[in-house]
C-alpha cells in the first residue's frame, strides 16, 4: 500500500513539475480585485461606518527573474469600490509590489513582499474628498499561484500597513468625515509571460 501511494505521488508531480512556469521574462497580468477600504467616520456623531465589499479590477506588467526561488516585481493600474450604506467610495491608484517567490510542488508556487501604491484620484459619491494624508503608502501582498508554462493564475491578499485617512467635505456636518484609504482585498490575476 506504501509502495501504491508513492507510485501515485511520484505519478502526479512528475508531469506537473514539466509544466511549471521556469520561463523568466516579462509579461501582461490582468484580474479582479475583491476590495473594501476601512471605516467612514462621519464628523457630527463620531459613528463610524465599515465599507460593503465590492469588485474592482486591475491591469499592468510584471517581471520574473529566477526559476525555483524568483523575484517578481509588477506596475499595475487599479480601480477600486467600496460601498458605505447609499454611497460609494472609489478609487484609482498605482501599485508597485515587488515579490519574492518560491515553487514548492510542481506548478504551485508560493509569493509575498511590499507593495509601494500611489493614489491617482479618488471619488466619493457627491461629496469632495480633501487633501488625503499621503498619495504614497506601503502594503503587504502575499498568496499563492499556479503556473503552466507562459500562463499563470494567483491569488494573493493585501493590506495597506498604515491608517492613511481623507477628509470628506460635504454639504453639511453630517456628510462630512474622514475616510480610512487603506486597502484591505483579494486579488485574482491571470498573467502571461510574453
Amino acid at each position: 500500500m506504501k509502495n501504491l501511494f508513492l507510485i501515485l505521488v511520484v505519478a502526479i508531480v512528475v508531469p506537473s513539475a514539466a509544466f511549471a512556469q521556469t520561463a523568466s521574462g516579462i509579461g501582461i497580468k490582468g484580474g479582479l480585485n475583491y476590495n473594501a477600504n476601512g471605516k467612514y467616520v462621519e464628523s457630527a456623531t463620531q459613528a463610524s461606518k465599515n465599507p460593503d465589499r465590492n469588485v474592482g479590477y486591475h491591469i499592468g506588467l510584471f517581471g520574473k527573474i529566477g526559476d525555483k526561488l524568483y523575484l517578481r516585481p509588477e506596475i499595475v493600474y487599479t480601480k477600486t469600490k467600496s460601498d458605505y450604506d447609499n454611497d460609494s467610495f472609489e478609487m484609482q491608484k498605482l501599485d508597485a509590489p515587488i515579490l519574492v517567490g518560491l515553487n514548492i510542488l510542481g506548478p504551485v508556487s508560493v509569493f509575498a513582499g511590499p507593495s509601494f501604491q500611489y493614489i491617482l484620484d479618488t471619488e466619493y459619491e457627491d461629496i469632495t474628498i480633501g487633501d488625503i494624508k499621503e498619495d504614497f503608502s506601503v502594503g503587504l501582498n502575499f498568496g499563492v499561484g499556479l503556473n503552466f508554462k507562459k500562463v499563470g493564475i494567483d491569488l494573493r491578499y493585501e493590506r495597506g500597513f498604515s491608517k492613511n485617512e481623507g477628509t470628506l467635505i460635504g454639504n453639511d456636518v453630517i456628510n462630512s468625515g474622514r475616510l480610512d484609504t487603506r486597502p484591505d482585498q483579494l486579488i485574482l490575476s491571470l498573467a502571461i509571460i510574453l
